[in-house]
């Protein structure tokens, strides 16, 4: 029996060649519609679906290939004798290879301005039916979904066969790849629904290699990023990188955080973020980009050492000067001027990243944590507080200056690991206590960087004060007034204690835990 390969392709990448090794090899190429006008147009003899089947292709094309002339030819397993009586008796040739990678749904959607009805009829039917069919009858079917395994299938062709352990290598690829393209197809139908679940019971995600990473969070583990289908402008996944060398599993972590924060400043005024282990060590906020740096370098000189910058303005040869003073593993803005690049990729290591919308608020998307046999889904926490929820509990009352002041503490120890402390005073951190156990010990911290800058600053906690301790050591440093979620059940003790020093406290009614 004259070997027999399928071949339908939306993506024509190297089928010409593919198909032209084939007919050397002495297949028959069955095709279908435009794959079969491609290679007829290139002087590849084929046999039309149609001529297969005995049924003409139909209803816009939807139905051509589920027909058994060409299940029973992929399924027949070679070494059943029932199955190959059975073939032979409804005269139905086996198919030994079969190359085919579906309709471009991934590519339909992300389409600006698509129609529901152009994603509906970009959702493949006989594609993933024919590779599954194959890939499930993998011993004896070389099944292609990737146009860079075609020379392995003609390699192992010309060599006696594709290899068992190739075929089953690219069985493994079909589901892979199924599984997306079904996954996608999901994601996209519910979004498209209107309950529109965000958190549904079944909830599967799919995601693209974007590089392979020299190793993880240490050097003994390996590791990769991947990118979102569909990601937003937004994101890290869309920064170009500039100059320096590859970005490592820490980087685009911290990276990300650094790209949190910005996003709560937007861009409202220049802001600059300095992020260290994923929590921020200095924040700036001013007229100018400049000076938004340089008061969120001298909030802690120390620990910018071998951190990341994030900057929501164009970066100027005057801004580049000062970053290029210091160590700093990443810098990301939304622009480079040319002279801000003459001087720092002076820098041989320093990685520059340019992210046109970095500032721009994160929209709709889900948060996850792995945990050891799970998956922890959250929205993502794009809320800062309610302004009708925000409530001064004290005899004092914030000054306008101190509100302002407050709001960009909040917007900081936001995203500072809890339990969090942030001190702001001029537009600046002063002071940031992450991670503690307590929020004594995070205060004591942030007021051990600040210094003698704690004087005359404002304080903001990520979570409620259950007891006044922090109140009577944010009075003994200088701290003028305070923001917290409030709703501890001992909430008169805070305030009491901040009425004894003169302390305005603020109540935002909303809670910033980050683990």
């Amino acid at each position: 029996m004259k070997k027999r390969a399928l071949l339908s392709v939306s993506d024509k990448t190297g089928i010409i060649e593919f198909a032209k090794s084939l007919k050397e090899l002495d297949f028959d190429i069955i095709s279908t519609g435009g794959t079969a006008k491609v290679l007829e147009e290139n002087g590849i003899e084929v046999i039309g679906i149609s001529e297969v089947t005995k049924f003409p292709e139909c209803l816009d094309g939807r139905v051509k290939t589920l027909h058994p002339s060409i299940y029973a030819g992929i399924l027949a397993m070679r070494e059943n004798s029932e199955h190959m009586s059975q073939i032979e008796k409804l005269d139905v040739q086996t198919i030994d290879v079969v190359a085919i990678n579906l309709y471009p749904f991934k590519e339909t959607i992300l389409k600006e301005g698509v129609t529901f009805e152009d994603a509906i009829e970009n959702i493949d039917i006989g594609g993933p039916s024919m590779i599954r069919a194959s890939a499930k009858n993998w011993q004896d079917v070389a099944v292609v979904v990737d146009p860079v395994d075609y020379a392995k299938v003609i390699s192992g062709l010309k060599n006696g066969g594709v290899t068992q352990e190739d075929k089953l290598e690219l069985a493994l690829k079909v589901f892979e790849h199924t599984s997306a393209y079904d996954t996608l197809i999901c994601s996209y139908l519910r979004k498209q629904t209107k309950q529109n679940q965000v958190l549904p019971e079944k909830f599967t995600v799919t995601f693209e290699k974007a590089q392979d990473l020299r190793y993880g969070e240490n050097s003994h583990q390996e590791a990769v990023f991947y990118k979102e289908i569909g990601h937003p402008s937004n994101t890290l996944s869309h920064a170009k990188q500039l100059h320096g060398k590859e970005l490592s599993f820490n980087n685009i972590n911290d990276a990300n955080g650094a790209l949190d924060v910005i996003k709560e400043f937007a861009y409202e005024k220049p802001v600059a973020v300095a992020i260290k282990h994923a929590n921020p060590c200095g924040v700036g906020v001013a007229e100018n980009i400049f000076d938004a740096y340089m008061k969120c370098y001298e909030a802690d000189p120390v620990s910018i050492f071998g951190g990341i910058v994030a900057l929501n303005r164009e970066v100027d040869e005057k801004t580049a000067s000062e970053l290029s003073k210091t160590f700093l593993e990443i810098i990301i803005a939304p622009s480079f001027s040319k002279e801000a690049l003459d001087i720092l990729t002076q820098k041989k290591n320093i990685r520059l990243l340019e992210l046109k919308d970095l500032a721009t608020p994160n929209d709709n998307m889900l948060d996850f944590k792995k945990v050891a046999g799970g998956l922890l889904v959250q929205t993502l926490n794009v809320d800062l507080y309610k302004e009708e929820s925000l409530k001064v509990v004290t005899k004092r009352q914030p000054t306008k200056e101190e509100m302002e002041q407050l709001l960009i503490a909040w917007r900081v120890v936001k995203h500072t690991k809890s339990n969090g402390i942030a001190l702001v005073k001029d537009n600046a951190t002063t002071g940031i206590g992450p991670g503690q156990t307590n929020r004594i010990t995070a205060l004591d911290l942030a007021i051990s960087y600040a210094k003698d800058n704690a004087q005359g600053s404002v304080m903001a906690s990520d979570a409620f004060f259950p007891f006044d301790d922090c109140v009577k050591s944010a009075a003994q440093a200088g701290i003028t007034a305070i923001i917290q979620p409030g709703g501890s059940i001992r909430d008169e003790d805070s305030i009491k204690a901040c009425d004894e020093h003169g302390i305005a406290m603020v109540f935002t009614d909303m809670r910033h835990f980050k683990h």
